[in-house]
């Protein structure tokens, strides 16, 4: 009776794991966003958010009057012409990989790995071979692959069903969906699993630190950047092993201090490694600098006559002129112990008309190999020029720039680049020449700390710095604009300072997660958020797939969690903190040492992850490590049973979050961790 009690519960866990790995995301044949609309289309009678909207909808009954169709096939042909609107397009037409008029028609010949999409029509293929094979391709999606036979019927071009489902069958598989004459839905079970009862600190550090990189060579060794310019080499010791991090302070593995100008919001600001760094050496520095101290530091100016901005009519800021500090992005070249400080290559220059709100994060896209700069909106109260929304500014951008071509001068005035550098090809805004290239996405007011899923690299997350109320966290899609400075978190935003050249936009994508100042600081109402990754460590199971993220003021930290997986739907909660009693230093808050209590971190700068995943607070009063919960006393029910092994997600582009989703709920754990979960019930009934 164990085991057939044992195997009922595996088999459950079954189910579920293929529910979750079938997970697809919304998202339209143009890979954007479906649009939410209050009515259904008059034709698709599509409801809730589509890829159509009334024109198109328009266009696609016009066509199907003009295809003269009646009988049984008429409903398969409506129904296939109105896939095009189905908010899942892109997976149903393959978008990503191959351009396709007719959508991937579900086949019964073709084996399935996906048990969750509904199978009632799973020989849709069949069954429109049956009922259409005598309709005239003329003026439907088959004519564009039927060769010379314009005026043919299916059955005369494609001979036999075979050959026809050949052509446009296929199956749900590891990658996608499949159209089977309704709308794409799911039926997914949903998981629980035990939630964290709280995170469990070590502090392995003193020191502040702004950035924290793992070695490109997958050892234990971590790089270390201060805000002042030094960059320094590092060993981690092992989870468990009570040692304290080991930094050589004498033996610098690279120093700007002399280049960078630290003050407030200025300073050494990302670090990157190449991804081909093992051959080729090549590490880059973001960082500010000040032109009156350091002629080398020269560029063009963010304030400029293109975005109809004077610099001689900004005021001072902070005793600084107008674009006297720099934001710059350097390449050196290392061997992987030393860096000389000689500049290799100069990437990009750009003059800030204020002294705050720079980002300067840079990272590179783990799946593209390009380099990607997150930039502020230049600062001021309520970014009063709209640099954020100027289509010609880079300040309030995310820039993505492919550093691996040097521009030839052809491409430095067609595109009037700020460095050396070249435009990646499929940039959303190549073709617009009232926009910049470099620009990946826009409207984002400071990015304090990005960073893409290990384990799905197209999810990108990073955290936004609010003004007045609210603190956010946004995904960020190609082509986003998420809305600074008409919209601060969910809301409107309104200032007191408002731009001449301020026009209002349409459909801004809103946070996944935010939080009000309030709610962290009710005497000062002052916040700033800071972002981090996604929890991948096996160290703390009931943490795994969590986004955490933090605020540097109050140092309180978020746990972010997406329900159901590839839904674009977050729900975060506060989780507790308690560093460890037999923590290499101490970091008690608490006289008595001797028990697990909160830790004094001080601010929270940043967050930093190593080449075991684990993760990392850098904080003003030092640098402190993740551990297991039980060490804290926390209690996590998946710690003693099996290593969790990742799983292998379909990597596709997550849904652009729309003004529904305004979540702010309890952490939902992932459906991984009940995976585990169900795994050492199966061992427990065994025995």
């Amino acid at each position: 009776m164990n085991s057939l009690s044992s195997v009922a519960v595996l088999l459950s866990c079954l189910v579920l794991f293929l529910a979750k790995e079938s997970l697809s995301h919304p998202l339209c044949n143009d890979l954007t966003a479906p649009l939410k609309r209050k009515q259904p289309l008059s034709f698709c009678q599509v409801n809730g958010s589509v890829c159509c909207n009334s024109h198109e909808d328009l266009k696609l009954q016009k066509q199907f009057k003009a295809v003269n169709v009646s009988g049984s096939c008429s409903s398969l042909l409506k129904s296939l012409l109105c896939s095009k609107c189905d908010p899942f397009a892109a997976e149903l037409f393959r978008a990503e990989s191959e351009s396709r008029q007719v959508p991937v028609l579900c086949n019964s010949t073709v084996s399935s790995h996906k048990s969750t999409q509904s199978l009632a029509g799973i020989d849709f293929c069949t069954r429109f071979w049956s009922e259409c094979q005598n309709l005239s391709v003329t003026n439907t999606p088959f004519a564009s692959q039927s060769g010379d036979g314009n005026n043919s019927t299916i059955y005369e071009i494609w001979k036999s069903r075979n050959d026809f489902c050949k052509t446009f069958g296929g199956s749900s598989d590891e990658s996608s969906v499949c159209f089977d004459g309704q709308a794409v839905s799911f039926n997914i079970s949903k998981a629980t699993s035990p939630s964290p009862s709280g995170m469990c600190l070590e502090k392995l550090a003193n020191g502040s630190f702004l950035n924290m990189e793992p070695h490109p060579d997958g050892s234990n060794r971590v790089f270390l950047s201060d805000q002042a310019g030094m960059v320094y080499l590092a060993t981690v010791p092992s989870q468990g092993s009570r040692e304290v991090l080991t930094i050589d302070e004498t033996n610098l593995f690279l120093d700007l201090t002399e280049e960078v100008h630290f003050d407030a919001e200025l300073g050494l600001l990302g670090i990157a490694f190449h991804p081909d760094f093992s051959r080729n050496g090549r590490f880059f520095v973001s960082f500010n600098c000040d032109r009156v101290k350091w002629p080398e530091c020269s560029g063009k100016c963010a304030c400029n006559s293109d975005v109809d901005c004077d610099p001689s009519k900004l005021d001072s800021d902070d005793g600084a002129t107008p674009c006297q500090y720099h934001s710059v992005i350097s390449e050196f070249f290392t061997n992987g112990t030393y860096v000389k400080p000689v500049e290799v290559r100069r990437i990009f220059t750009m003059g800030l008309p204020f002294t705050s709100h720079h980002g300067g994060q840079i990272l590179f896209g783990p799946k593209d190999g390009y380099l990607y700069f997150m930039m502020g909106d230049g600062g001021s109260k309520g970014d009063p020029h709209n640099f954020a929304q100027n289509k010609r500014s880079l300040l309030g951008k995310i820039m993505r720039l492919d550093v691996n071509n040097v521009p030839d001068a052809k491409a430095m005035s067609q595109f009037q680049l700020w460095g050396n550098y070249t435009i990646p090809k499929d940039n959303p805004f190549t073709q617009d020449k009232n926009m910049l290239p470099e620009i990946w996405a826009m409207g984002v007011r400071n990015p304090w700390r990005c960073s893409f899923d290990s384990e799905r690299p197209s999810y990108f997350l990073c955290a936004d710095v609010g003004e007045d109320k609210y603190e956010e966290v946004d995904m960020i899609t190609k082509g986003g604009n998420y809305g600074w400075h008409y919209y601060e978190g969910p809301l409107p935003f309104t200032s007191s300072k408002t731009s001449k050249n301020s026009t209002k936009i349409t459909n801004p994508i809103f946070p996944v997660m935010w939080y009000k100042h309030s709610d962290v600081n009710q005497k000062e109402g002052s916040a700033s958020i800071t972002g981090g990754y996604f929890y991948r460590s096996t160290t703390d199971p009931c943490l795994y797939g969590t986004y955490l993220f933090a605020d540097l003021y109050a140092g309180v930290i978020w746990g972010g969690a997406e329900t159901p997986l590839g839904s674009g739907n977050f729900t975060s909660s506060h989780i507790p903190l308690r560093c460890t009693s037999d923590s290499p230093i101490s970091c008690s808050s608490d006289t008595d040492s001797s028990s697990s209590s909160s830790p004094a971190l001080g601010f929270i700068f940043s967050f930093g992850q190593d080449n075991n995943k684990d993760i990392y607070l850098l904080a003003s009063s030092g640098l402190y490590r993740i551990v297991r919960p039980s060490r804290c006393n926390f209690h996590c029910s998946l710690e003693n049973g099996t290593p969790l092994v990742p799983s292998r997600q379909p990597d596709r582009s997550p849904p652009s979050p729309s003004s529904s989703q305004r979540l702010h709920n309890s952490v939902s754990i992932l459906v991984i961790n009940f995976l585990a979960w169900c795994f050492l019930l199966f061992v427990i009934q065994r025995k």
